[in-house]
């Protein structure tokens, strides 16, 4: 198990430039967050408003062009065990079964065999998978494939765990159910979380605290905490808390949607697109 006192991630004045055919672009300007030890925090935004680059920098993928990305105080320099990344696409290795996928990264470490077993079977446990662990993934469904891609990132110990749109290309009731095994798993485990969304409710069910990007280049327009009591259950989504928070986060990012495509519609588009917009799920417009 992590130790509560790890795990800060401290992102200060970050900006990040990169170079196109026609010209240079400024994907991320003066970004500043914080997320403390065992903490889960979600970033949302418009579309292209830099949320995967701030993650692929704190992964080790990508160096800002100025600014600094430290966790417990050092500098982030490249990929680290101690930052397990999970994407949307599964990454799973095809010729290896559920369980030595979840071994291979404790079998790096040099962890007898005996261990390695014993390790991968109690956090496949955790996510409801012991039935399955000498399946291979083409015999698994999405949900359950995405389940042993978190395992696997987990099972080495990182302090850090980060996840670009994980559940995106999952059925909404798979991804409830996602959503709920990823909690229990986090709660048991005690590991900072930063989870990059498009779907507010996903981020409010989830999150300790939110933040909310502006249109590129993406800076953060907003921190809200969400003061929820846990565990979190279904039915607190139609609560009058849960909604109150949803209308005024529609409402920031809905802000940033319209601002990024002042310089493409009139005025008098943007305000009957603000309208028409008023109280839809504005996670299937963008």
């Amino acid at each position: 198990m992590v130790e509560p006192s790890r795990g800060r991630i401290e992102v200060r004045d970050f900006c990040l430039r990169y170079e196109t055919l026609e010209g240079s672009v400024e994907a991320v300007s003066d970004a500043a967050l914080t997320v403390e030890p065992g903490e889960f925090v979600s970033i949302i935004g418009p579309s292209g408003c830099g949320k995967s680059t701030l993650l692929n920098a704190l992964a080790g993928f990508l160096t800002p062009t100025s600014g600094s990305v430290t966790v417990d105080g050092m500098p982030v320099s490249g990929p680290s065990a101690e930052r397990g990344m999970i994407f949307q696409q599964y990454s799973l290795f095809p010729w290896k079964t559920v369980r030595e996928n979840v071994e291979f990264g404790l079998k790096m470490k040099g962890l007898p065999r005996s261990e390695r077993e014993r390790q991968a079977r109690t956090l496949l446990g955790l996510a409801g998978l012991s039935a399955f662990e000498n399946h291979y993934p083409d015999r698994l469904s999405g949900g359950m494939k995405q389940r042993v891609g978190i395992v696997r990132a987990l099972a080495t110990g990182p302090r850090i765990l980060l996840l670009d749109e994980p559940f995106g290309a999952l059925d909404a009731q798979t991804r409830l159910i996602m959503q709920q095994i990823l909690t229990n798993m986090w709660q048991r485990l005690k590991i900072s979380v930063l989870f990059v969304t498009h779907d507010i409710d996903e981020a409010i069910f989830l999150s300790d605290r939110i933040y909310v990007m502006t249109a590129r280049p993406g800076s953060i327009k907003a921190e809200v905490a969400v003061p929820l009591p846990r565990p979190r259950l279904p039915a607190m989504t139609l609560s009058s808390e849960f909604l109150g928070l949803r209308r005024g986060l529609m409402s920031l990012i809905r802000e940033e949607s319209l601002r990024a495509m002042g310089g493409e519609v009139s005025a008098d588009a943007m305000k009957g697109l603000a309208i028409d917009l008023e109280g839809q799920d504005l996670a299937a417009v963008l």
